[in-house]
């Protein structure tokens, strides 16, 4: 993927800063005429230069004229898409566009974020809410504390410490993370009050909160410091620089919001459900060298087609928001020729099981029913088993067959980053999760499936008589 990416941007500067990490990568990539930096020049096998000769370089008038003569529709940087299902893309951003973005999150967040004050953060900057998080603090004149915690198992802890340390202001992170932060701020009363002390605003991003996840937080923060926070959202897309759309409006209900200033957002009807399409200046012009692809992602009016389908809180009153109802990519066919809204049908199930449950792979493409790999949050035992069964029985009460969930198998292993099974920001990507688990799957579906799957008593897939196209 690195050699891929090299090729397609062509980089006049390579820069590593951790010269033993990426040692490999950086002697055997062919980095064509680019120049080289790191911290350690003299660990590698090939000509680079000193980080701390960088940084020492007399600053001269050049460095101001050439930002003046910036041209705010040039090529700013670009962003990489995950490359999950294939080859990365690399998404054009302008410098209209990052500082478009900029100029919308504080209006809309004003000093609620806490830009001017100390800012503590994991993501990324190549991830866009990461990148436009710091953005914004360095626009603001904030402290900037980079947190190299993930919320990831064996990464989680050192963020936790960091909050301690570094209580917040704002606080940014994915559903996965938030999910992790509650059990933790349920179990250490010093994390709670440091974490709650300063704490004006959180936000989420890159999928779907569970409400019952937006409900204990509020409870844990009536309890730590009497009142309720203000839980908002950020949702957007690479293509849209970050954030392009948000919660700024009083309510009490998780969703992705309303469009931002300077923003048109445009509903495309599909089944009980909306497309979301979106026009406006933080919107990329396209992918950097790749016209046939940038044919197909903007509408006949110019808005781009995200992908993402959206639902109405109400459908007399849209002032009061959309829901996250899935990605039309995730959507796929039973055997019967029924649709599955997968990403739609995840969020419901994570919501009705929630705290049991971390994550989720929805199944049953071209077979007979929808089935689920699952996370839990602790070790099986035969008293989680029976509430899932339970719960599973509820869920599945007035569904019908491209709604329910008629099998559940719980996993040991967790989801694996350097198998790109989950992103950086936290979130498990089907595809892969699917195509790295398939003895899993396959298991599901078995006539005679095992004891560690959890089976509906009477649901027609029960034992060994599951229906005719239930093995693959």
């Amino acid at each position: 993927r690195l050699r891929h990416v090299v090729k397609m941007v062509k980089p006049a500067v390579v820069f590593a800063e951790q010269t033993g990490l990426f040692k490999r990568a950086l002697e055997t990539v062919d980095f064509g005429d680019a120049i080289v930096v790191t911290v350690d020049p003299s660990a590698l096998a090939r000509p680079a230069f000193a980080y701390a000769d960088v940084l020492a370089t007399t600053v001269t008038p050049a460095v101001e004229q050439a930002i003046a003569a910036i041209d705010p529709d040039a090529h700013s940087l670009y962003m990489l898409t995950s490359g999950s299902t294939s080859m990365p893309k690399a998404v054009v951003q302008t410098q209209r566009m990052v500082t478009a973005n900029v100029a919308q999150a504080r209006q809309v967040l004003a000093q609620t974020a806490g830009w001017t004050e100390t800012m503590l953060d994991w993501l990324p900057w190549s991830h866009v809410s990461g990148a436009c998080n710091q953005f914004a603090t360095l626009c603001s004149g904030g402290r900037f504390y980079i947190d190299a915690g993930r919320p990831m198992p064996g990464l989680f802890e050192e963020s936790l410490r960091n909050i301690k340390e570094i209580p917040p202001s704002f606080h940014i992170n994915v559903p996965f993370g938030y999910a992790m932060l509650a059990d933790a701020l349920e179990q250490d009363a010093e994390l709670r009050t440091q974490f709650f002390r300063n704490l004006r605003l959180a936000l989420y991003g890159g999928a779907g909160l569970p409400q019952a996840l937006y409900e204990r937080f509020q409870r844990l923060a009536v309890e730590t410091i009497g009142e309720r926070i203000f839980f908002t959202t950020g949702y957007g897309a690479t293509e849209t620089t970050s954030g392009c759309m948000s919660i700024y409006f009083p309510t009490e209900e998780v969703g992705i919001g309303l469009p931002m200033p300077g923003m048109t957002l445009k509903l495309v009807p599909n089944g009980p459900r909306y497309e979301v399409r979106v026009r406006g200046q933080i919107v990329t012009p396209g992918y950097l060298s790749n016209p046939e692809v940038n044919r197909g992602i903007f509408d006949e009016e110019g808005f781009y087609r995200t992908g993402d389908t959206a639902q109405l809180h109400d459908p007399a009153d849209i002032q009061k928001g959309l829901r996250f109802a899935g990605r039309l990519a995730e959507d796929f066919k039973l055997g019967t020729g029924s649709w599955v809204a997968a990403g739609k049908l995840r969020a419901e199930f994570l919501e009705a099981f929630s705290p049991l449950l971390a994550d989720v792979v929805v199944c049953g493409e071209n077979l007979s029913f929808v089935a689920m790999l699952a996370w839990p949050k602790v070790p099986p035992t035969p008293e989680l088993e029976a509430e899932l069964r339970a719960r599973l029985q509820a869920f599945n009460t007035g569904r019908g067959l491209s709604e329910r969930v008629e099998r559940l198998k719980l996993l040991t292993e967790p989801p694996s980053a350097d198998q790109h099974e989950v992103s950086d920001k936290g979130t498990i990507n089907q595809r892969v999760a699917l195509t790295r688990r398939a003895s899993e799957v396959e298991r599901l579906y078995q006539r005679s499936p095992g004891a560690d799957v959890i089976l509906l008593t009477g649901s027609g897939t029960q034992g060994n008589n599951p229906p005719a196209n239930a093995e693959r």
